[in-house]
């Protein structure tokens, strides 16, 4: 993508959409027991992506729309260390151990809240049961530079972690005060060195524009500190003000927070910054180095997006373990329980802790798949969808096609007899773009549910 983004039209199309994760549309997730999941799990011709969720954290970040539980208790952590090992144990007798594993990620909360030898010992307990791992598997961790020690590194570095991701979001002190997450430069340079000096040739940072006291000259200074960091990776978010689903973002001053026209101003600066220091911008809000796999996948086609964001590792099921833990495979999504009492009752009752989930219609199957194409690739090839599914595209998507007709009016979309096309002023408006393929979204569009595109 080398052309220019056009903000205003960036401007007049900033509306609110969903915030897509894994969820291939606006579905509602439907009460379903564990037995209607266990036949999803037993593919076993496929790889698997196994996320670990530990949600601990010790204090709330007031942006985080995360679910984590706020604790500072050390029996909390070996407590559920010990329902990871009953849960692993009933999912091992309808999950087939011995799949390959393509992923392994530890999110949260933040895994660090666990001391080093915690961690290893839910290292220890996963390579237990599965000990098949691809060559090039991606095991990472999502970290909290405040809580990570060279000790929690020597662990990763001795199970094969090759990917961290560092949340920073601002090193304006202003800001970090109203948010609750005081976190200085040389406290994350110090982490980003360990895992540099721990063999870890993969970094990203995570930074959130739109949080409270943020000005484009302070967010300047930000992204000056974060040069000197050198990342592989970089995810740019727009903060999403949602105090109605997340009671900690009522703590926010909403005064405090930048208008729109600042927003789009730091974020354009911030694609100039990084555009300009090497980076090549990927998706909505990701930049890599062109040398990183992510950057490579995007040129050939072949980016994938679940709910932790853009990946080049697709074709696996995802597995979730843990409180709230997503899973996702071809058929269905699935999610454990967010409540840590009835995910402990569930995992003593020695079921499968999942709470609801939604088995795919085949229609589902069919949008899912154009809306994560074009999401991830920002492209549609309507021909390999043709012969995938032996329907033909745009007899059945007329009225969808009629939908998009005002992106392709501003410029921002092109179609043609072959292909569905969006340029890079589009990609940034791409969950805009995709509605039409979203049947559940006008069912929801009236609920209080969604946030700006930019």
């Amino acid at each position: 993508m080398s052309e220019k983004i056009d903000f205003k039209k960036l401007s007049k199309f900033s509306r609110h959409a969903p915030r897509y994760t894994s969820y291939p549309t606006a579905v509602e997730f439907k009460d379903l027991t564990p037995e209607e999941i266990i036949p999803f799990l037993q593919n076993k011709e496929k790889p698997v992506s196994l996320y670990f969720h530990l949600p601990f954290c010790r204090s709330a970040c007031y942006f985080c729309g995360c679910n984590v539980v706020y604790t500072s208790k050390a029996d909390k952590r070996k407590k559920y260390i010990e329902y990871l090992k009953k849960e692993l144990e009933t999912l091992s007798g309808y999950l087939d151990t011995k799949r390959m594993v393509r992923q392994l990620h530890f999110g949260g909360g933040t895994p660090t809240f666990f001391t080093p030898d915690e961690l290893e010992e839910v290292y220890k307990l996963i390579y237990s049961y599965f000990k098949n791992f691809e060559n090039d598997a991606e095991i990472s961790v999502e970290i909290d530079p405040r809580f990570f020690s060279k000790e929690h590194m020597d662990v990763m570095q001795k199970y094969g972690v090759n990917r961290i991701s560092f949340g920073v979001q601002d090193f304006n002190e202003e800001t970090q005060k109203a948010v609750n997450r005081v976190q200085s430069f040389e406290l994350t340079k110090n982490a980003v060195d360990m895992a540099r000096a721990g063999g870890v040739h993969s970094i990203n940072i995570d930074l959130i524009y739109g949080l409270p006291f943020q000005s484009l000259e302070t967010f300047k200074k930000t992204l000056e500190l974060v040069k000197e960091l050198d990342p592989d990776r970089l995810a740019v978010f727009n903060y999403a003000h949602v105090p109605w689903m997340k009671k900690g973002m009522r703590k926010i001053d909403e005064t405090t927070l930048p208008n729109a026209e600042e927003k789009l101003k730091i974020f354009k600066y911030v694609i100039d910054f990084f555009e300009g220091n090497g980076y090549k911008m990927v998706g909505m809000d990701h930049f890599a180095k062109p040398e990183d796999e992510l950057f490579k996948a995007i040129e050939k086609g072949e980016l994938h997006r679940n709910f932790q964001g853009y990946t080049t590792k697709g074709g696996a099921d995802l597995i979730g373990v843990g409180l709230t833990s997503i899973g996702e495979t071809d058929d269905a999504y699935m999610q454990n329980y967010k409540n840590l009492k009835d995910y402990e009752s569930a995992v003593d009752e020695g079921k499968i802790p999942v709470f609801r989930g939604v088995v795919l219609s085949e229609e589902d199957k069919i949008r899912k798949y154009i809306i994560m194409e074009m999401m991830a690739n920002f492209s549609f090839d309507i021909k390999r969808f043709e012969e995938k599914f032996g329907i033909d595209f745009k007899d059945k998507f007329a009225n969808e096609l009629k939908e998009l007709q005002e992106f392709v009016d501003e410029g921002v979309v092109e179609i043609d007899d072959n292909k569905i096309r969006v340029n890079k002023t589009g990609s940034l408006l791409i969950r805009n773009i995709v509605l039409p393929f979203d049947e559940y979204f006008k069912k929801m569009k009236d609920q209080k549910v969604f946030s700006k595109s930019v």
